[in-house]
């Protein structure tokens, strides 16, 4: 159970149940990290636009859904976030098909060897997560010698920062998952 009170979809009226109603359509089901917002349907529509735009963004970038869902993943595992962790890797795994793989990212993604653009990534999002005071424009440049252009590095940052939002989300408010709550998602 959630440390805060929620409304359920059936029990939601007017802008929450217009709010819900989207996420249905958009994502196929309404989440658990969606539905802690719904005691304030504005912030919670705002959420899911923020969302969607950072992870399903069709923009000219080189980053595509498969890098983000890493993103995710890496970010994710380093915060300890259990919920993003499964929702995530679950969207990785839709890519990858391969659990042995998953687990052995979220146990360690240094332990997978990637290529060294890929690494220079996670690199990158490691410490943007871990120690965001010393992100220094060295780091930027080391993207860059990657053949990384800006707007991918601005992709890389901001699936990098709403995935230390959303993990503080989850693990300030108790929000759980389940394995029936983290399949069924469109991808």
């Amino acid at each position: 159970m959630p440390w805060i009170k929620q409304i359920n979809e059936n029990d939601a009226t007017g802008k929450l149940s217009e709010v819900y109603d989207e996420l249905k359509n958009a994502r196929g089901k309404v989440s658990n990290i969606m539905k802690i917002n719904s005691l304030d349907a504005i912030t919670m529509k705002n959420h899911l636009d923020l969302y969607l735009s950072i992870m399903y963004n069709k923009t000219d970038a080189n980053i595509d859904r498969e890098e983000k869902e890493l993103i995710a993943v890496v970010v994710s595992a380093l915060n300890n976030c259990s919920y993003c962790i499964h929702h995530h890797a679950e969207a990785l795994n839709h890519y990858w098909k391969d659990d042995a793989k998953i687990n052995a990212l979220i146990s360690d993604h240094k332990s997978i060897d990637f290529p060294i653009r890929t690494l220079a990534i996670l690199n990158y999002a490691e410490k943007l997560t871990l120690t965001p005071a010393m992100v220094n424009e060295y780091d930027v440049q080391n993207l860059r010698i990657h053949d990384i252009t800006d707007e991918d590095i601005l992709n890389i940052n901001l699936v990098v920062s709403y995935f230390n939002f959303v993990n503080r989300i989850a693990n300030g408010l108790g929000v759980e998952f389940s394995e029936d709550e983290v399949k069924g998602y469109k991808y």
